[in-house]
C-alpha cells in the first residue's frame, strides 16, 4: 500500500485534462443554467417557475465546482477563454477569482493545521484556547460555526466574507470583490424594476440561497466531521491532511452530478489537479483511497457535523461546547 509522496505521485496519471469533455461539462451546464434562469422569468405557472428557481440554484452549485476546478487548473488550464468565462462567473456568483484563488490555495496548503488554517476555511480553536479566550471572541468564533450562519452562507460567507471584507481589507488587490458586490445589488434592482419582487425572489434570491447554503455546508462538513484530525506544524503532512482531515461525502448519483463529485474530497486534496469527472475513476483504481473517513447529507450526519466546535488535544477529537 503506497503512502506519502509515492501515493501522491501515483495519482498524477489521473491529473490530465480532457479538453473536449471539460468544455462539454462547462457548456452543457451553462446552457441548462441559462434555460432554468429564463424559466424563472417566463410567464407560466408559478409552480413551474419555482421548480426552475430551485433547479437554477443546483446548476449554479455544479458550475461553481467546475469553476473551482478551473481555478485549480485541473480543467482547461491553458484556455484564455475558459479563464475569462470563469472570472465572469466568479463575479456573478459573488466569489471573485482574486479572493477565491488565493484563499482556497492557502486552505489546501494548510488544511487541518491548528495554526494558520483559518484563511479560506472555518477557524479552529483547541479546547484550551477556547476556555482562555475572552467572551466576545468566543461568541464570534461560535457565530462563524453556527448552523444558521452556515444556512445563510449567502449573506455571511459570500456577500460579506468573499466580497465586502476582502475589498475593505485590500481594495487594490480585490477590486473585483467590489465589482461583484455592486453588480449583485444592481442585478437585484433591475429584477425588481422590470419583473417585480417575484422575479427577484425566483431569479436571484432563491438560487443564491440554495447554492451558497449547500456550498457553505459542504465546505464545512468536508473538514469538520466525526473522526477528523488536526495537527500542529510538527506533526503535519500533506498526505495526512488529505486522507485524515478531508471527508468522502456519500451522495446519490443525482446529487453527485449537481455537486460535480466534490464529495471525493480526500482525493481532491491529495491532488487538486485531477479533473472532477475523473475522481470516481481514481477511487476505483487505487485501493489506498477506498476506505476514507465518510459523512453524508443525511439529517443524522448533518447534526453530528454541526455540533462539533473545538479540538480536544487530550482525546484527539472534535467536541461540542457541552463537553468543555
Amino acid at each position: 500500500m503506497r503512502t506519502g509522496p509515492e501515493l501522491i505521485l501515483a495519482t498524477t496519471r489521473f491529473a490530465k485534462d480532457d479538453t473536449l469533455r471539460s468544455w462539454w461539462c462547462v457548456l452543457s451546464t451553462l446552457f441548462l443554467l441559462l434555460a432554468a434562469l429564463a424559466g424563472t422569468l417566463w410567464n407560466f405557472h408559478l409552480l413551474a417557475r419555482i421548480a426552475c428557481s430551485v433547479l437554477a440554484g443546483l446548476l449554479i452549485l455544479r458550475f461553481f465546482v467546475i469553476y473551482h476546478d478551473q481555478q485549480h487548473h485541473a480543467i482547461l488550464p491553458r484556455s484564455r477563454l475558459a479563464e475569462g468565462l470563469m472570472r465572469v462567473f466568479g463575479i456573478l456568483a459573488i466569489s471573485p477569482s482574486s479572493v477565491w484563488r488565493s484563499s482556497h490555495n492557502h486552505h489546501h496548503n494548510h488544511n487541518s493545521r491548528l495554526r494558520g488554517s483559518q484563511i479560506g476555511s472555518f477557524p479552529i480553536m483547541t479546547r484550551e484556547q477556547f476556555i482562555k479566550t475572552p467572551p466576545d471572541k468566543r461568541r464570534a468564533y461560535l457565530f462563524t460555526r453556527h448552523p444558521l450562519t452556515i444556512l445563510f452562507g449567502y449573506v455571511f460567507m459570500f456577500l460579506f466574507g468573499m466580497c465586502l471584507n476582502p475589498f475593505l481589507n485590500n481594495p487594490k488587490k480585490h477590486l473585483d470583490c467590489l465589482v461583484a458586490f455592486v453588480l449583485h445589488i444592481g442585478i437585484s434592482v433591475l429584477l425588481v424594476y422590470y419583473g417585480g419582487w417575484l422575479a427577484l425572489l425566483l431569479t436571484q434570491l432563491i438560487p443564491h440561497f440554495i447554492v451558497h447554503s449547500i456550498g457553505t455546508y459542504l465546505f464545512y462538513a468536508q473538514h469538520n466531521f466525526p473522526g477528523v484530525t488536526f495537527s500542529d506544524n510538527a506533526g503535519w503532512t500533506y498526505e495526512k491532511a488529505a486522507l485524515e482531515s478531508s471527508s468522502f461525502m456519500r451522495t446519490n448519483p443525482v446529487m453527485a452530478w449537481f455537486t460535480a463529485n466534490i464529495g471525493y474530497h480526500h482525493i481532491h486534496h491529495l491532488n487538486s489537479k485531477i479533473p472532477f469527472y475523473r475522481l470516481p475513476e481514481v477511487i476505483r483504481e487505487m485501493p489506498e483511497l477506498q476506505s476514507p473517513k465518510t459523512t453524508s447529507l443525511s439529517p443524522a450526519d448533518i447534526f453530528r457535523c454541526l455540533r462539533l466546535k473545538v479540538w480536544c488535544v487530550e482525546t484527539q477529537r472534535m467536541v461540542g461546547v457541552r463537553n468543555l
